[in-house]
């Protein structure tokens, strides 16, 4: 179904509940018991969403459990004093021994297999010739491509013992997560997993990236539709069975501003404040959600 009997108590002349901006007699009346077929077809045209059949599924969770498999190797082998280019080698190594494909690496003139995002950097980090010292906090941001189907996920690791501004951001960046995936259920939105990412980290103290978003992911390494971590509650595109999309919430610790290093990738908090990231890919099911690169979400580091 596309909404459940509270989300449809709306009158005739009212703006459609499931965002689109026309009036709920022009959109989406009476096609609230839409079959699957019926769904899947009215989701591709109208949001460009591709939902995902079983086979699609199982591909996708292939491609998590490689991505999975990348980050525990990650955290087998991070350590003080290697250079950002070493865990490129690491995973890019890993991901064509198993006889995948690294999604980053060319994509959009992107010239690494993996993003590596240290202290203040946000995202987009280019493995390179910076060495991680005791103390920094490092995202790692992994997307293997098996047999064509691609999987994001990613984790922010200590480097060391951390100090309390790092065990912080870790701390409230992870929870976030937790914040975002206890949203996706069919019937709710997209705005309720923002608004539950957003009143979590502001209430912590703490600001929400604006300038990425989570995304649609599985045939393709970006898909719609897009998934702002900040927004309203029951606003945007209604969640159904079949949906598959990360969420990546890119939570500061300092003010949510960022720039572009001169790399044209690298975004860096604006205000020098450290950064951190915790992403996973989930698929919308028919009572809830399933992560497709499962990892655990409480466990005192990562």
């Amino acid at each position: 179904m596309l909404f459940r009997k509270r989300d449809v108590r709306v009158g005739r002349n009212d703006p459609c509940p499931c965002g689109s901006g026309l009036k709920y007699k022009k959109c989406c009346l009476g096609k609230e018991a839409s079959s699957p077929e019926e769904t899947k077809e009215r989701y591709l045209k109208d949001y460009g969403i591709r939902l995902k059949g079983k086979a699609d599924i199982e591909g996708i969770r292939r491609a998590g459990r490689l991505a999975i498999e990348t980050l525990n190797l990650v955290e087998q082998h991070i350590r003080s004093g290697m250079t950002t280019d070493e865990i490129n080698t690491l995973v890019h190594e890993f991901t064509i021994q198993h006889g995948a494909k690294p999604a980053p690496l060319h994509y959009r003139g992107f010239p690494k297999s993996v993003c590596v995002s240290v202290n203040e950097e946000i995202c987009h980090g280019i493995p390179g010739n910076r060495v991680l010292k005791e103390g920094d906090i490092a995202n790692v941001d992994v997307t293997p491509i098996v047999d064509g189907y691609y999987a994001d996920a990613s984790k922010t690791f200590f480097l060391g013992t951390p100090g309390p501004e790092a065990k912080k951001i870790v701390h409230v960046a992870r929870n976030s997560l937790k914040a975002g995936m206890a949203q996706i259920k069919p019937g709710n939105r997209i705005g309720d997993i923002g608004w539950a990412i957003q009143s979590y980290a502001e209430r912590e103290g703490c600001s929400v990236v604006r300038e990425f978003v989570g995304h649609g992911v599985g045939f393709e390494f970006h898909e719609p539709p897009q998934l702002p971590h900040f927004g309203q509650k029951d606003k945007g595109i209604v969640l159904v069975p079949g949906m598959v999309f990360t969420v990546e919430p890119m939570i500061n610790l300092g003010r949510k501003e960022l720039r572009i290093l001169p790399d044209n990738w690298t975004a860096v908090t604006d205000d020098g404040s450290l950064s951190a990231q915790f992403e996973q890919t989930l698929l919308v099911t028919e009572d809830g959600f399933e992560s497709l690169t499962p990892y655990d979400l409480d466990s005192p580091l990562s």
